[in-house]
């Protein structure tokens, strides 16, 4: 699937700088979990310093309020096989543990939530005809 994969994460830039920051690390996250060849790797320096290296693809950084992105999350699911769809919902950030979620989310429904942030991996052009009029967050 690495051919020809397009990553994107989409965030509203109204966020808080710190909200801002956790929404686009925990979106991270879940896309690299979800496709592990992304990122482990590891790389060494001539003095023999590894390190893991953070993302074998370019990552843009797109901008759009919580409204768009609440209906770009809508028309990427349902999430098909060969797709990754990441979506940080606002109710999250007032969760304390990934228990509380786990036991919130099945209650909820994505399309009446204030999203605050979406990640989205999967072909080119899959990726492109979501995102294709959105700016990169500045």
């Amino acid at each position: 699937m690495l051919q020809d994969i397009r990553l994107a994460i989409i965030v509203n830039p109204e966020l808080q700088p710190g909200h801002l920051a956790n929404t686009i690390a925990a979106i991270s996250i879940g896309i690299g979990s979800a496709m592990p060849a992304l990122g482990n790797q590891q790389l060494t320096d001539r003095r023999q310093n590894a390190i893991d290296i953070s993302s074998n693809q370019p990552i843009p950084i797109l901008q759009a309020d919580s409204r768009a992105i609440g209906a770009l999350l809508m028309k990427a699911l349902p999430k098909l096989e060969d797709r990754i769809v990441v979506p940080f919902p606002a109710f999250a950030r007032s969760l304390h543990s990934y228990a509380d979620y786990q036991t919130q989310f099945p209650g909820r429904d994505l399309s009446e939530e204030t999203i605050d942030g979406v990640g989205l991996a999967g072909a080119s052009k899959w990726v492109k005809s979501l995102t294709g009029s959105l700016k990169l967050l500045r």
